[in-house]
């Protein structure tokens, strides 16, 4: 075999650990990024996080470099850049608590006054609707045997709080459980079950441990008082007509119950306030905080468009591990000290360049959907992340990264940045309307029907058509469904 030495000549795009790490930050949200900076500043001597000095590179240079939403973008070309001498460093206030009066935050952490949650309310794990019956159950005078019952029964609810399986199987269970220890072989028996289940069904929350809708609704209406006007015609309603209510067939309910249609209204009021899955009003799901990491606020004419101060730390060069750099003891420390000062300075323009970067993009979202921020979400206009990434002369898949779990603080409430991004339909002028200012318009249309005769999906496409809007009703029942708005069936009312 003849060995011979060849010159290949190529390209090949490679990411520096640098580039990476600027990647990675940016598609952080704020919370992660906040625990990101906290792991680097421990494992990196050369960063701390600063709670009172002012910082040389700080928000408030980048605000400067950045001009309002309405009619200008932010120039990453600027000279606001990191200087290479060890006084690098960033401004962000040393605050994770949401900011006052934003509604976001999680909150002050000093509960001397009685406003904020206690640290074991926040902290304590969720309860689920058996361990809430569990606690009811032990508090309950019962037998051994009984409480065994009971125990089964409760272990056989779902979610919604409803008994999934029959009286037999869990009879099975409850010997099994109890083998060696039963009064006698048939215990437990059909009657004794359902003396057991009778009384878990007395339990909070009303309606719980039901074998079907019907019965659910029997527990709420009979834990009423007797006096509530309207309690027995509803009783009779759900033991006996329940299906024609289904159907929503109000004559032949009428007729049924043998009253008028405003008393037919009344009765219906009374068990549409009655709760079909009392389970779901037990689970104490945990509250998830949003941290606004952009806000933007109306000044005069203009919409000002800001990075949020409150959601992140200070981080800056420590200045006494910086000051040793040039006076090490050994080669080594000298070393190492120097690569700690180029990784710290490297991840402070890691940060900042994300931030730019946030702002830019929010600014020239803020600046195409203007007429959001003017007047809600009619007017919306439609927008895919390519017309942002060109106007900002980034690539796709960064303008994804920075719209993801990004949130901006508006007027109108808190939105993930790619809210603000939207399929388009035609227009009969020519023109686009966005997919979201069509289901706000169907959400408008639907709250202001006759509840008597509710709209259809065809006759909301021929009122959307009507205003200038090529819409099908396909496309109509399609936004409806994803709003969670019933079909018009469902939503027909007597009045």
């Amino acid at each position: 075999m003849k060995q011979s030495l060849h010159i290949q000549l190529g390209q090949q795009l490679k990411m520096t650990p640098q580039l990476q790490q600027a990647i990675r930050l940016l598609q952080l949200s704020a919370l992660d990024l906040r625990q990101e900076i906290q792991e680097t500043v421990e494992a990196n001597p050369m960063l701390e996080v600063d709670d009172e000095s002012h910082n040389e590179v700080s928000l408030d240079s980048i605000k400067e470099n950045s001009e309002t939403a309405e009619n200008q973008e932010l120039d990453l070309d600027n000279n606001d850049q990191i200087p290479d001498d060890l006084q690098v460093d960033t401004d962000w206030d040393d605050i994770y608590q949401g900011t006052q009066g934003t509604g976001s935050g999680s909150g002050s952490h000093n509960d001397e006054d009685g406003d904020g949650d206690s640290w074991e309310a926040r902290n304590a794990a969720p309860m689920t609707l058996q361990q809430h019956l569990h606690w009811q159950l032990n508090l309950t005078p019962m037998t051994d045997a009984d409480r065994t019952i009971a125990y089964t029964i409760i272990e056989a609810l779902d979610a919604r709080g409803y008994l999934m399986s029959t009286l037999d199987d869990i009879a099975e269970t409850v010997r099994h459980e109890l083998e060696g220890e039963l009064p006698d072989e048939t215990f437990p028996e059909e009657d004794e079950m359902l003396v057991v289940l009778h009384h878990l069904q007395q339990f909070d929350p009303p309606g719980v441990a039901a074998r079907d809708l019907r019965e659910c609704l029997q527990i709420q209406l009979k834990q009423l008082a007797e006096d509530v006007e309207w309690r027995e015609l509803a009783l009779e309603l759900v033991d006996k007509h329940l299906t024609i209510l289904e159907s929503r067939d109000y004559l032949t309910l009428r007729r049924r119950l043998g009253v008028s249609e405003e008393d037919l209204s009344n009765i219906l009021n009374l068990i549409r306030g009655l709760n079909p899955a009392p389970g779901d009003g037990i689970v104490d799901e945990p509250a998830e905080y949003v941290v606004p990491d952009v806000v933007v606020q109306r000044q005069g004419r203009r919409w000002h468009v800001e990075l949020n101060p409150e959601s992140l730390p200070k981080v800056r060069i420590n200045d006494h591990y910086a000051g040793m750099v040039g006076s090490a003891r050994s080669e080594a420390d000298g070393s190492y000290l120097r690569t700690q000062m180029q990784e710290a300075k490297w991840f402070l323009k890691s940060l900042q360049s994300r931030n730019e970067t946030l702002l830019k993009v929010a600014s020239r979202i803020v600046q195409v959907q203007k007429g959001f921020f003017e007047y809600g979400e009619e007017a919306m206009k439609p927008l895919v992340l390519a017309e942002i990434a060109d106007a900002v002369g980034m690539h796709e898949s960064t303008i994804s990264r920075v719209t993801t779990q990004k949130y901006m603080l508006t007027p109108r409430g808190v939105f993930e940045l790619k809210f603000f991004f939207s399929s388009h339909v035609g227009t009969d002028g020519g023109g686009e309307c966005s997919s979201t200012a069509i289901r706000a318009i169907i959400k408008k249309l639907i709250a202001a029907e006759d509840a008597r005769k509710p709209l259809s999906d065809s006759k909301l496409a021929d009122l959307l058509n009507d205003q200038g809007i090529q819409v099908a009703r396909r496309t109509v029942a399609k936004y409806r469904e994803a709003m969670r708005i019933p079909a018009s069936s469902e939503r027909k009312r007597l009045a």
